[in-house]
């Protein structure tokens, strides 16, 4: 057993999360609430899904509307984070364009058999990395082309479209959201040991077996990751996605 569920267990996570609190408060992140929110909110959601998984993976309809909720609270809460405006919703599009390819893949040759057992943690990781990836190429988009709205106008001085002029702003930019996965995909093994490989040695399978299991894992989030992270510039390009100024 990797961790004891106890008294001791409840203590030392509130701890935990009153540290986390008080840091980001002292050095005024901004940040202070929202973190305490979000450590609330996961012991809630997890302690459901805990107690509701057995229910949820036991047949299709559960398991299809356990993946839609995933991705519809994906979709919004990548979406806010993007832009408070009513364009939040395209990030329905980077978050399905690169999940929904890769897992229809993944189902039709086999790697991941079509059980809520399997279907709903390996969904979940795609979703969390494509809302991740569609996050940070969003914000750094949109923050870009407003840090340098100048250059946007001076490409249109110069004949360019308006989507070419801003994409070439917003392209660097963007790709710095892949950054993440290359990291932990470059690093993995020698900085560390992802879930899906721990989870799988705890489970009692073997090292080797674990550990294709964690780079299957990898590769197909560097997948979702790659188009999300495409799609989401497109639209942020072409003003699909925007602020008001």
């Amino acid at each position: 057993m990797l961790l004891r569920v106890d008294v001791t267990f409840g203590v030392v996570l509130g701890l935990l999360l009153v540290a986390a609190v008080a840091v980001v408060a002292l050095a005024r992140l901004g940040r202070a609430r929202e973190i305490a929110v979000a450590g609330v909110r996961a012991a809630l959601q997890l302690g459901a899904v805990s107690f509701l998984i057995g229910w949820v993976v036991g047949g299709v309809p559960p398991t299809i509307g356990f993946v839609a909720l995933m991705y519809a609270v994906a979709v919004r809460t990548a979406g806010r984070r993007v832009t408070p405006n009513r364009t939040w919703w395209w990030a329905a599009v980077p978050i399905g364009a690169g999940v929904g390819p890769v897992m229809a893949v993944l189902l039709l040759v086999g790697a991941v058999p079509a059980k809520g057992i399997a279907l709903i943690p390996v969904t979940g990781i795609l979703i969390g990395g494509a809302l991740t990836a569609t996050v940070l190429g969003g914000r750094r988009a949109l923050d870009e082309l407003h840090a340098r709205r100048g250059e946007v106008e001076a490409g249109l001085a110069l004949g360019m479209l308006d989507r070419d002029a801003r994409m070439e702003v917003a392209r660097p930019a963007a790709s710095d959201a892949l950054l993440p996965g290359l990291d932990q995909t470059r690093t993995v093994g020698l900085v560390t040991l992802p879930g899906a490989f721990v989870g799988m040695l705890l489970g009692g399978a073997s090292p080797v077996l674990a550990g294709a299991v964690q780079l299957f894992v990898l590769v197909a989030l560097m997948a979702v990751q790659a188009v999300a992270v495409s799609v989401v510039l497109e639209l942020v390009a072409r003003g699909r996605i925007h602020r008001d100024m």
